[in-house]
């Protein structure tokens, strides 16, 4: 969604870096450049004027001129006005203090709003609540049935007396849905209102009305990121007509511009509660306004991956891992196998692998993960029988080209796949004794070589010298020479890159060197 206006920002800031101080020239330039970077992702004009406006302000102010680093001084400002302007702290659903709480959900047809109403019921349930969905729109054709079946998926019951398709009274049913969570012990009714291609007066007249009937704990607007100005201008529509409480934006993971998420809550004074970030019931998420700040600035969103593993990840599954493998047991393909499905469970590879810092620069590789490449993976493994994902050193030709017909891939896969498994049981042996990460020696903590003497490629300790330096000038240059010329002699245990280090002449002399 805001690709773009990353780039741009990136682009901006990129400039700025290496630039011990930064004139008044400097920061006219880099504040032209963020406010056609926020025209172009399409945010509203008056919040591009005061947001730029704020950004030169602090700029050139004190806090900037006296930085050290005054470019990652201006990237700071830049982040918390972009926090400001996405509503500062992040706002929690209200719920009442007798329950049912009443959600009711707003919006124009195609916004998503019954989609995403499975999404909250979802969320909601995950956080030990009991919510019921409620079919009250009743004027789109099949609206009752998609409510039925994206409720059956969420795992939560749906209240739908009437057919739909133009037939029955939202009213009336919205009414008799809060009394019957009551009956049913459901602590949070989520109501499912109609739409309209536009916004018209027999639209706002049906919300008012259920408005009334229900007197909801949450109005919430489902609003499409993609539409641009049109969400704010839709938003600052309802909010007169109808009134609501927070924003839902709905396609964030679409290729707009994404300038609705950065408008609407300046525009309106609502803040953002939720984010719809693709198709599946499980791509939804609160919303955090620093952390979409970070996203933009690629920062990272490290936050909320850490969330999402916690929530794909089996606590005593985990335990069980770092037991095992703290016993001295190897990882086996069966482990593989669990902790590939509990990824699987967080989303694309590409989307998890954006959440990390700097990955900006890399959103042509990231576009190219191919996610079923994990399919193809779990494919081959589940084709092995449990003695074979133990051991699979009992691998042989035969069974491998069985495994392969039975995955529908080829031998040179299977091959492929348990070489890579191979090495990475060697690096977790590693790991466990203590040696740390391979294939870095020399280093504390890494290689081999951690914690002991250093060793050679061969395997054995370089030798020691057994005499000191003499006092003798000519014999001390001697024996440096000969120090040079068997270190010259001796096979190379540098990290990559070591090898071409020059040290500067003033060091050499001060090190004593020629």
């Amino acid at each position: 969604m805001f690709a773009s206006l990353s780039d741009r920002l990136a682009a901006t800031f990129r400039n700025l870096r290496g630039k011990g101080r930064l004139s008044e020239a400097d920061i006219d330039e880099t504040v032209r450049e963020i406010r056609i970077a926020l025209l172009d992702a399409d945010v509203a004009l008056p919040v591009v004027r005061e947001f730029c406006a704020k950004v030169k302000e602090r700029a050139l102010s004190a806090e900037v001129s006296g930085a050290l680093n005054p470019a990652q001084q201006v990237v700071k400002i830049v982040h918390e006005e972009l926090v400001a302007i996405l509503g500062g702290e992040t706002r929690r659903l209200r719920f009442a203090k007798n329950p049912p709480t009443v959600i009711l959900l707003a919006g124009l047809q195609g916004a998503g709003k019954t989609t995403l109403a499975g999404k909250l019921a979802r969320y909601l349930r995950e956080q030990g609540h009991a919510p019921m969905l409620v079919a009250a729109d009743l004027q789109r054709p099949n609206a009752v049935d998609q409510l039925r079946i994206v409720g059956e998926r969420a795992g939560v019951p749906v209240f739908a007396p009437e057919p739909g398709n133009g037939v029955g009274d939202p009213v009336v049913v919205a009414r008799d849905a809060v009394q019957r969570a009551s009956i049913d012990l459901r602590d949070i009714v989520i109501v499912d209102t109609a739409g309209r291609l536009a916004i018209d007066a027999e639209l706002m007249q049906q919300l008012r009305d259920v408005r009334e009937a229900v007197n909801p704990d949450e109005i919430l607007l489902v609003v499409d990121a993609m539409i641009g100005q049109d969400a704010v201008r839709t938003a600052e529509e309802f909010e007169s007509g109808v009134g609501f409480d927070g924003v839902v934006l709905t396609k964030l993971d679409g290729d707009a511009r994404g300038g609705a998420a950065l408008s609407i809550v300046s525009v309106t004074g609502r803040p953002i509660l939720f984010a719809s970030t693709g198709e599946k019931l499980e791509d939804f998420e609160a919303f955090h306004p620093d952390r979409m700040a970070s996203r933009i600035l690629d920062m990272g969103d490290v936050l909320t991956l850490i969330e999402q593993a916690e929530r794909a990840f089996d606590a005593d599954e985990a335990e069980r891992m770092a037991r095992k493998v703290s016993q001295g047991e190897d990882f086996t393909l069966e482990d593989f196998l669990g902790q590939m499905q509990a990824v699987k469970k967080m989303g694309s590879l590409g989307k998890i692998l954006g959440m990390l810092p700097g990955m900006g620069d890399m959103k042509a590789q990231l576009d190219q993960v191919d996610d079923k490449e994990l399919d193809r993976v779990a494919a081959i493994i589940q084709s092995m029988t449990p003695q074979e994902r133990q051991d699979p050193k009992i691998l042989n030709g035969s069974r491998r080209a069985r495994i392969a017909r039975g995955s529908g891939t080829q031998v040179s896969d299977v091959n492929g796949l348990v070489e890579r498994f191979g090495e990475a049981q060697k690096m977790m042996r590693q790991m466990r004794g203590g040696k740390g990460m391979p294939a870095m020696p020399g280093m504390p903590g890494f290689g081999a070589g951690a914690g002991k003497k250093s060793k050679g490629r061969s395997g054995k300790a370089p030798a020691k010298s057994k005499k000191g330096r003499s006092g003798n000038p000519a014999t001390r240059a001697a024996q440096e020479r000969d120090a040079q010329t068997r270190a010259s002699e001796a096979p190379a245990a540098t990290p990559a890159g070591a090898a071409d280090f020059e040290l500067p002449d003033e060091m050499k002399k001060l090190l004593g060197g020629p």
